[in-house]
Formats: C-alpha cells, structure tokens, sequence
C-alpha cells in the first residue's frame, strides 16, 4: 500500500502505518502487527508526555539515523521537533525543521502539489515551538518563510492561496500580541476575517480558529473581557471543546483576572487533556505541571 503512495504522503501516513501486514483481534477486526520501530516511537512520545524529554530524543536520533527510507527519517525529524518544543528549545527546533523542509525541497519536482505546501507546514511547526518558547521574533521568521515556501505551489493548486493567507495573518495576529502591539494585532484579525470571508470553502474547517486568535489577542494585550469571551466561544465550537492549548489559554485569563481557585482546576483540566505528541501539548503539559506544583 505504501510503495503505491508518493513520498509526501507516506510521511504523514507513516506513523499511523508503520506496521504492516495486519494482523486479527480478538473481535476479528484487522489490526496492524507491531514492530520495534512503531514501539519505539510509542516509548519516544510518552516519554516527551512524562516530561523524560532527553531520553525521547535519544530515541528519536536512533530513529532517524536508522531510519528504512526519506518518509520514515522525516516524520522522526518532525517528531523530533515537538520534542523540542517540550523543552521550550526553540532554536534546536527550528534546526531539525529545516533539515525536514530540505528532503521537501528535493520533491517539488516531483510531487509539487504536496511538496510545497508540507514545506509551509513544517515551517509553521517550528514557528509555533518559538512563539510558544517565547521568541516571537524567529517565529515571525518561520511564519513568513513557511507562507512563502507553500506558496511555491503551482497550479493546478490542491492548497489555496486563502489559507496560507488567514494562517499567515492568524500568527502574525499573535506575534503582534505576545509583543504587546495591539493595534497591529488587530489589523490582522481583521485580515484573518477577510481571509475567510473571500473562501467558503477553505472557511468552513478555518472559521473555528477566529475566536480563538481574537481571544489570544485579548489575552496578551490584557483586555481580559474580552479574552474570557472569546476563548469561551472558542470552546464551544466543536471540534474545540478538548483542545488542551485553548483550555490552557482560558486558565492564563483566569489567573490574570485573580480567580486563583478557577484557574487551578482549568489548568488540571489543560494538563489532562495534554496526553497527545502536539505541540499543543508540549507547551501544555510542561507549564501546567509547573502551574500546578506552584513553581515559576
């Protein structure tokens, strides 16, 4: 099944595919077979999850340098770089990035309709380790460079144009924020409304995001109303409503406001729901354990 795939695809599919051929349940169902690679990517993501974040990455270098083919080496690196953000180690993050992003460059021949834009992605992704670490200014970076790279694609394109621009505007909405520019993080969200507004389409899976940047916004420039609306509503949608990053966000806003005893238990509630190998996850489950033992 795999060989029948490009290159681009077996690297989003490799982890959930990994071990073939299947095997039976006991209920009759086909299961896939386990192999030592898959258990040791299992062990790998549980450990980052148990905060054993070293021994992870031990793991994941092995995988890596031992790595069958391209896709398997690629989606080790891309787990390599959640890993880091555990850590909150964003220049470590961004390098292993790149050298994922380097492999896409040597498919845009290829494969360019999944080449380009799975560039942009992994570009994000190291985007959002920096701005969760702190470091607004490389996540910028990695933003830009992330649109620029998916917007590489040509036509007949499978990614639109409006969704790199709403993701484009949504990150620099919140770097704006974490830099305390409100006025500029509005003009992004507002850019962001627009982006949806020119595509239906792309809207109907990205709307869902909106309240989500309007409340992060809020959130970072301090206008707590609005931040406890917003996120509120960024919670009801579905598809939302156990999103650990977005609970973690609605415990900030709490303990801002000073409601000491209500943030706690939405902290536990973010920490709980950040048993997943995400960077949403890895900027959760590190800061809600310290939130919870009371630790700076």
């Amino acid at each position: 099944m795999l060989a029948t795939l490009s290159l681009a695809r077996r690297s989003c599919l490799v982890i959930a595919l990994i071990a073939l051929p299947m095997t039976l349940s006991a209920q009759g169902a086909a299961q896939p077979a386990r192999t030592p690679r898959a258990d040791s990517l299992t062990r790998a993501n549980q450990l980052d999850v148990d905060g054993k974040t070293s021994e992870a990455r031990a793991i994941f270098s092995a995988l890596i340098s031992s790595a069958p083919d391209a896709a398997a080496k690629v989606a080790a690196q891309r787990s390599m770089v959640i890993s880091y953000a555990f850590d909150g180690d964003c220049a470590n993050a961004a390098k292993v990035a790149d050298m994922a992003v380097a492999y896409y460059k040597t498919r845009e021949q290829s494969d360019p309709q999944n080449a380009f834009n799975t560039q942009g992605e992994i570009a994000n992704e190291a985007a959002r380790a920096c701005i969760d670490a702190g470091n607004p200014d490389v996540a910028l970076t990695y933003y830009m460079m992330g649109t620029k790279l998916a917007n590489g694609e040509p036509e007949p394109r499978t990614h639109p144009k409006s969704l790199w621009s709403f993701r484009a505007h949504h990150a620099m909405g919140r770097v704006a924020a974490r830099k305390g520019n409100r006025a500029e993080a509005l003009q992004h969200i507002e850019m962001a409304r627009k982006s949806l507004d020119s595509d239906t389409a792309m809207a109907r899976s990205q709307r869902r995001f909106l309240p989500y940047l309007e409340g992060y916004v809020d959130l970072y420039t301090n206008e707590l109303a609005g931040a406890q609306k917003h996120l509120t509503e960024t919670l009801a949608i579905a598809g939302n409503e156990r999103d650990p990053f977005f609970t973690y966000l609605v415990a900030m806003t709490h303990e801002k406001m000073g409601h000491a005893a209500v943030a706690k238990e939405w902290y536990q509630k973010s920490y709980d729901l950040a048993t997943g190998h995400t960077l949403p996850s890895a900027f959760v489950r590190p800061n809600a354990r310290k939130k919870l033992a009371g630790t700076p």
